[in-house]
């Protein structure tokens, strides 16, 4: 016999798991002791919302399951969040909660998670994939085996088990699970009907999301677009699924989109495969009627949203992305290659690429308004820009919730696919700092970098302690301009003036990331930050690089706000 506890930690084992993240409580103390017995270690996190983002940032790449581990009540419900971005995300992340004994349910109890007060079953059942207590020993193994199968395979994505103590503390017969085939994904019989649809085209277009990379699929969408010569559009997350500076590339869509992207979709577009997006408000921001295609082909794992944002026909092509794909290229292994000027590529060498893609969207809205204090602040256009300079072609780079990651879709180059992240859909503020941390401690070789904001900062900032406390050599870029800049930018659009989203008491970012025992640096040009990344490299240790930028700069989200000004002004006469 052995018990629960044990049990659950000798699978996390032998499925590769190095590393769980949490904070203790009495209700799990016996999954935490027993971690540190089978030498997994447990990464004490400041906030159990940060323990929830860097298990996902660690599944993303230590290529395995992220486990984050809360204690009963408020410990499960301040991970929702993150339970939230993980399904964004489609991260395979098994978050535990505890809860008092089962033989005490219906008393007065302490941070009880049953029915009788906060039912954290129910509460993580919108933000996951599966949720379920586990009432008996005996359903131990069978709730642990539906519950990996669930993260894994089809839709992956976060479960959640809730545990009771005596449940956990329970004696059972020893069970041996393996972890599901991570070959065991749908393909479409449909595929085969892209073919013709893609060689009668003349002007198609490849529009792909952050499912791209979930998938692991980009470097199939490169050969689908050098096999056909397909021009390349990438959404808000689709970011980091192709490099740059391909000619085939067009930048991005949506918010942070490029003007060479907007003027390709505007002239004619005859087919759009649509890979790994949900083609959200985010990622169809600035999108009018006359850039519709004829015809759509949609691949997602997730058909929930296919076909209900633009109005074209639409075949979807169910399953994983990346089989899908290579299934594609199979079976079109002996159909002719167009050439470039078949399909009327807009340009087919980096420099016009280069200089495409720094075209502002819409007149000014990249463009540095003059600060009270020009000298002592620098444009985030050129912050970002200097960031790429410094880094290597094979660095990471979390792109956390706000305007500093639509200044890198717009500016950042991608010289390596899948080494940028962003989520255009949950937009969880200062996820990315949590991510960036668990990513780190599953791949510890790769430079791995955060670039958050000073609100984003100041929500979970104090992970940075965590990264300190474990010496996990990550990069936080922190662009700081004393506001919640996409709110304060937007409101004053849309009414004239903002409310809520500048702070009286700006944060000073130096010394909040040296009080927790943090490297920091405070750049005001280009050159601080190139040294203090540098720096940071060489190091390997823990660093945090405030950059100081004009608060009076306008990011490249005018089409989101033009389009909600558009929805206020049909508002005002009667439309809807």
């Amino acid at each position: 016999m052995m018990k629960v506890y044990s049990l659950l930690v000798e699978h996390l084992r032998k499925w590769g798991v190095t590393h769980v993240f949490g904070i203790p409580g009495k209700s799990i103390s016996p999954l935490m002791l027993e971690c540190e017995a089978r030498g997994i270690e447990f990464v004490l996190t400041r906030h159990e919302a940060g323990a929830g983002f860097m298990a996902g940032g660690y599944a993303m790449t230590h290529q395995t399951l992220g486990v984050a581990i809360g204690t009963s009540g408020p410990g499960g419900t301040n991970m929702l969040t993150a339970a939230g971005q993980a399904k964004a995300y489609n991260m395979p992340v098994l978050f535990i909660t505890g809860q008092p004994s089962i033989r005490d349910s219906g008393k007065a109890l302490g941070q009880d998670s049953s029915p009788f007060t906060t039912d954290l079953v129910k509460m993580f059942e919108p933000v996951t994939v599966f949720s379920a207590r586990i009432e008996r020993e005996d359903l131990v193994a069978r709730y642990l085996q539906h519950a990996v199968e669930q993260a894994l395979t089809g839709v992956r994505g976060p479960v959640h088990l809730c545990i009771p103590f005596d449940i956990l503390m329970a004696d059972i017969e020893p069970f041996d699970l393996p972890l599901p085939e991570s070959h065991r994904r749908v393909v479409s019989p449909d595929v085969e009907a892209v073919i013709p649809l893609l060689e009668q085209a003349q002007r198609p277009v490849l529009f792909i999301g952050k499912g791209v990379l979930a998938a692991e699929a980009c470097d199939e969408v490169r050969a689908v677009a050098e096999r056909w010569r397909i021009p390349v559009i990438c959404t808000p997350g689709g970011k980091g699924a192709f490099p740059t500076r391909h000619p085939l590339c067009l930048g991005n869509f949506g918010l942070g989109g490029t003007e060479q992207a907007r003027s390709y979709l505007k002239s004619g577009v005859d087919l759009m495969l649509a890979i790994g997006t949900k083609l959200s408000d985010m990622t169809l921001s600035g999108f009018t009627e006359d850039m519709a295609p004829k015809q759509i082909v949609h691949f997602d794992y997730d058909l929930t949203f296919v076909g209900k944002s633009i109005a074209a026909p639409t075949l979807a092509i169910p399953g994983d992305a990346k089989l899908n794909l290579q299934m594609l290229i199979q079976k079109a292994g002996a159909s002719r290659v167009q050439a470039p000027d078949e399909i009327g590529i807009p340009f087919t060498n980096e420099a016009a690429y280069i200089a495409a893609s720094t075209a502002p969207v819409e007149a000014g809205t990249s463009q540095t308004a003059a600060s009270a204090d020009t000298g002592s602040c620098m444009s985030a256009v050129t912050a970002v820009q200097a960031l790429r300079k410094a880094l290597p072609d094979d660095a990471v780079l979390f792109g956390d919730d706000g305007s500093h990651s639509f200044y890198a879709i717009r500016h950042y180059d991608i010289r390596e696919a899948g080494t940028f992240y962003f989520d255009d859909v949950f937009g969880a503020m200062g996820h990315a700092i949590g991510y960036s941390i668990g990513a780190s401690i599953g791949a510890p070789d790769k430079p791995i970098v955060c670039l958050t904001g000073d609100g984003c900062a100041m929500m979970h900032g104090n992970e940075i302690s965590t990264a300190v406390n474990h010496q996990v050599p990550v990069i936080i870029v922190v662009l700081n301009n004393g506001r919640l800049d996409m709110v304060d930018k937007g409101m004053s659009y849309l009414t004239g003036r903002s409310v809520g989203a500048i702070y009286a008491h700006p944060l000073d970012v130096v010394q909040y990331a040296q009080s927790m025992g943090a490297d920091a640096h405070c750049c005001r040009t280009e050159a601080d930050i190139i040294s203090s990344v540098q720096e940071a490299l060489g190091t390997r240790k823990p660093a945090v690089i405030e950059v100081m930028v004009d608060p009076l700069e306008i990011p490249p989200i005018l089409t989101r706000l033009l389009s909600l000004d558009d929805e206020q002004g049909e508002d005002a006469q009667g439309g809807e």
